[in-house]
């Protein structure tokens, strides 16, 4: 019996796979559509395909195993295509959406193959094979090692392919730790093998996964060589694809090969120290420490967790994942402890903090050192100068004597590799600075209805300069740029974000500003993009909660499009609360309606005046809240017929006069309170006025009957 359900669980297919693919030709990705249920090709033995690395993506809940057959006719054993969970880019975006709908496997690398088998288990609609042919070539050269930097080959050397990359790089405002990975496939390649598997998975990553670059900063062969992985410059903050949730702010290290149970070779973890050596130390983070990361959302850790991680942590740490393997992640207290060994002293956490007469700096050092904090002109010459013996910087600039410039600053120890910035500080006149920045609306529901689809951003500078400001993810990637290094004067700027171009989740409106001298500083603001609450009405515009039964109640409608919590508040001019919520509950999605009968805190009707209902939707972005005006309005208008001819009519207030003129009737329209002149030609014997204003009060009528003291009110 159990052979049985077997047999009915699982499904194989074979594919014969064309064109041809021939050593020596360039590197080259084919996607294959793999036959399902009841659909079998059996392989032709004079098929000629090559491949040397396989990537699986599938549609359906099921697994999906693969296996290949070598030019040389031996067939692999059975693997399965995502053993674990795949290096991947943040959740939300552009690269993250490129496969939605598909579950992806992880890169293997193979070895010279011509043949591919796939088996299901459970349900799968679909699957797709990447079949990458990447050819064995010379590696030319290495870069050479500089100010503790290991010999890198880089990407021209290694054969990346510039042209298939989809975006330009994007960077992190620093990089706080490494998350160390390692990727699949067979351990046995041998050292010319290795560029290919790194140009393999280039393509895999990009033509197969859709991502814009391959996903690693680094990767490392078994030999010790550490290859450039993503564009961008080795030495600057590049943000990869490589650790869900947490690629802003890491730098990602893979070696190649699989590590569960198999140590990887002393050369593959010398070179793994020592670029983790060289590479935290230009970013002045020490490879001991510990942090605290704020989760983008991960498959582990949901978005806005925060989550203590090592300096040099794995990819299990932050995801549901064995990587980097367990026997390469027992290793990496010992190799965070060599990184930190390698090389001379080194400044930790260099911070400067301005203040009104000059700045603070500080800084650790991984030994008690001598150190310096040196200040200079912009012409070079310095300035001012701070000593101190031990493992603790802390030296505060005064500044008041100079005059005002910005001021090159640097923090020596040793032969440490020295930490080095800018400032503006001295004089009487201002620094560049942005102040008062804020955002409103702060959180946007940008659906097209006209209401809360763009937040105004506003900001003072302190001194003319260029300033860009750009809307930052969670996971630190711009996603959209407003406006690029546009000069401004000293001054209140205003500027507008469209949230049509944002998915809904948490931003950061991110505002930086620089001058001709270099001097630079930034500013940022919370944003919420939240497409949950439609368009929020009231009416009537004006309403009388006097009881009288005409336009007594306000009606509130909105529209749902997620379930939420909702309040409804309504709020004077100056924000006051005057009446308990109207609602607060979790509501379905769908139109909305509440009414009000106009109940103040504290008991009675709210005097007359202008107001706002303020709808307030909480869903799991955060709070939108959109405030719809009106008007309460009890006070009846007063109508006064005033004597002579031509007939003319007094109102104390906008309204709908109707008159009744010796048995005509007539009805006008009053716009602004005053005197109205009514188009009648002729005497007028008898004449009643009512006037009825917006909010529906109705005045007193007014009668006129010709002849002395013939004027009676209230007829």
């Amino acid at each position: 019996m159990r052979r049985l359900v077997l047999a009915l669980l699982v499904v194989v297919s074979a594919i014969v796979l064309a064109p041809k693919a021939l050593a020596g030709s360039p590197a080259s990705i084919t996607a294959v559509d793999m036959p399902l249920a009841g659909q079998r090709v059996l392989a032709d033995a004079s098929a000629t395909h090559r491949f040397t690395l396989v990537g699986v993506h599938w549609r359906g809940s099921g697994t999906v195993r693969f296996r290949t057959r070598s030019v040389s006719g031996q067939w692999s054993p059975w693997r399965t295509a995502a053993p674990e969970a795949d290096d991947a880019p943040d959740a939300g975006s552009a690269e993250g959406r490129a496969t939605a709908g598909w579950r992806i496997g992880n890169p293997f690398w193979v070895g010279d193959s011509d043949r591919i088998e796939t088996r299901t288990v459970g349900r799968v609609s679909r699957i797709r094979a990447y079949l990458v042919w990447s050819p064995v070539t010379r590696v030319p050269y290495r870069a050479p090692a500089q100010a503790g930097m290991p010999p890198i080959v880089l990407r021209q050397a290694w054969g990346a392919d510039e042209s298939i990359r989809r975006a330009p790089p994007q960077y992190a405002s620093s990089v706080r730790f490494a998350i160390v990975h390692h990727t699949a496939g067979q351990n046995d390649y041998t050292r010319s093998q290795a560029p290919a598997i790194v140009r393999g998975i280039e393509l895999y990553h990009v033509q197969g996964n859709g991502w814009n670059d391959i996903g690693y900063n680094f990767l490392v062969d078994r030999f010790g060589t550490v290859y450039e992985g993503r564009y961008g410059g080795i030495d600057r903050n590049v943000i990869g694809a490589h650790a869900l949730g947490f690629n802003t702010g890491s730098v990602g290290v893979a070696v190649l090969g699989t590590y569960g149970s198999r140590a990887p070779s002393q050369a593959a973890q010398d070179a793994l120290e020592k670029l983790l050596a060289w590479r935290l130390d230009v970013a002045h983070v020490n490879p001991l420490g510990l942090l605290t990361v704020i989760s983008g959302g991960s498959e582990r850790y949901a978005k806005g967790i925060p989550v203590t991680l090592r300096a040099i942590s794995g990819h299990r740490d932050t995801g549901f994942t064995e990587c980097p393997g367990t026997a390469l992640y027992a290793r990496l207290d010992g190799i965070a402890a060599a990184a930190a060994s390698i090389g001379g002293p080194k400044i930790y956490g260099p911070r400067v903090d301005v203040n009104e007469v000059g700045a603070r700096f500080r800084a650790t050092l991984s030994t008690s050192l001598s150190w310096t904090v040196s200040i200079t002109s912009p012409t070079g010459a310095e300035v001012a100068r701070g000593t101190g013996i031990g493992k603790g910087v802390d030296w505060t600039w005064d500044a008041s004597g100079l005059p005002a410039a910005t001021y090159s600053w640097s923090i020596r120890a040793g032969t440490a590799r020295p930490a080095t910035g800018k400032l503006r500080a001295g004089g009487n006149a201002p620094a560049l600075a942005i102040e008062e920045p804020s955002a409103n609306p702060a959180a946007i529901s940008p659906n097209g209805d006209q209401q809360a689809d763009t937040s105004l951003v506003s900001f003072t500078l302190s001194i003319p300069a260029n300033v860009s400001v750009e809307v930052v993810s969670a996971e630190g990637a711009v996603v959209a740029t407003v406006i690029d290094r546009v000069f401004m004067g000293a001054g209140l700027h205003q500027v507008t974000v469209d949230g049509s171009v944002l998915p809904d989740g948490d931003y950061t409106v991110l505002v930086s500003a620089r001058t001709g001298a270099g001097e630079s500083v930034e500013a940022s603001v919370p944003l919420a993009v939240s497409r949950t609450l439609g368009t929020v009405s009231v009416a009537p515009a004006a309403f009388s909660p006097n009881g009288d039964g005409r336009l007594d109640r306000l009606t509130i409608d909105f529209t749902l499009a997620n379930p939420a919590d909702v309040r409804i508040r309504i709020v004077r001019d100056d924000g006051t609360w005057v009446a308990t919520p109207i609602v607060t509950e979790s509501l379905p999605l769908g139109p909305q309606r509440f009414t009000w009968d106009g109940s103040r805190l504290g008991g009675g009707i709210v005097h007359d005046g202008s107001y706002e209902a303020v709808v307030d939707v909480t869903d799991a972005v955060g709070t939108v809240s959109f405030a719809t005006p009106f008007v309460s309005d009890t006070t009846a208008p007063v109508v006064r017929l005033l004597p002579g001819t031509p007939l003319r009519v007094s109102v104390s207030e906008p309204a709908v006069l109707t008159m009744l003129i010796d048995g005509h009737t007539l009805r006008r329209v009053v716009k602004t309170a005053g005197t109205v002149r009514i188009p009648w030609s002729g005497p007028a014997k008898r004449v009643r006025v009512v006037a009825w204003d917006v909010a529906g009060n109705k005045s007193a009528p007014v009668l006129r009957v010709a002849g002395p003291g013939s004027r009676r009110p209230g007829q």
